[in-house]
């Protein structure tokens, strides 16, 4: 059977990997260019991250899903602790990176430009590296787990909170204050020179679009 909370869970997934390594493309376009990456993008894309993936998806995962497995094996309890403090690491490496992308546009002017942008280069693979085994782990461990032991009425609840969330790149048309956000990261999108590796990224996942939008180009194939 299928629940809808999972789905949801593993199509957020795929839009935040999806969005890690669109951001660290972008970067490695740029430095291969020798030209400054697009700050306002950028913001918009660690804005998502911040908005949707850590104030929405993360807390419903520690709230809702994770109590209802523990207790069930000394390992299972290990591995949700390790996701627990990921996920508090998570909130503070954001905030980390935000801060660092400040630092580079503020300085990007200066002598420190290239010094700044290491940083926040780094910071931003770590960040990347960081959550893609993150999601590893609770696809191949937490919901496999999930699926065999959890009661209909445990479901039921998930699922009603899970299809609370509204994220536009897991297939949700964009809230209208949220419009404009997403435009500037799809404008970023189909703006880079290697367009294709890009919107590689994107597979399976839903670009948000807009009736005044050009359409986007087609996505190569898998």
């Amino acid at each position: 059977m299928t629940h809808d909370s999972l789905t949801i869970i593993r199509h957020e997934h795929r839009a935040l990997s999806a969005m890690l390594r669109s951001i660290t493309l972008l970067l490695r376009e740029h430095r291969r260019h020798g030209t400054l990456p697009d700050f306002d993008a950028l913001q918009a894309m660690l804005f998502y991250v911040d908005e949707f993936p850590e104030k929405l998806h993360h807390p419903k995962e520690s709230r809702l899903l994770f109590p209802k497995l523990r207790g069930r094996s000394v390992q299972t309890d290990a591995v949700l602790d390790r996701l627990e403090r990921e996920h508090a690491h998570g909130e503070c490496a954001i905030r980390e990176l935000e801060h660092a992308l400040l630092g580079f546009r503020t300085m990007s002017g200066t002598a420190q430009c290239e010094m700044r942008r290491d940083k926040f280069e780094q910071l931003m693979r770590h960040y990347a590296d960081f959550y893609l085994a993150h999601m590893h782990v609770e696809e191949t461990q937490i919901l496999p787990l999930a699926e065999s032991v959890l009661s209909a009425g445990e479901w039921a609840e998930l699922d009603a909170a899970f299809l609370m969330n509204r994220d536009p790149l897991a297939g949700h048309e964009a809230e209208e204050p949220y419009k404009p956000l997403f435009r500037t990261i799809v404008a970023a999108l189909h703006g880079c020179g290697n367009l294709g590796s890009v919107l590689e990224a994107f597979a399976g996942t839903a670009l948000p679009m807009y009736a005044d939008d050009a359409p986007a180009p087609r996505r190569p194939r898998p």
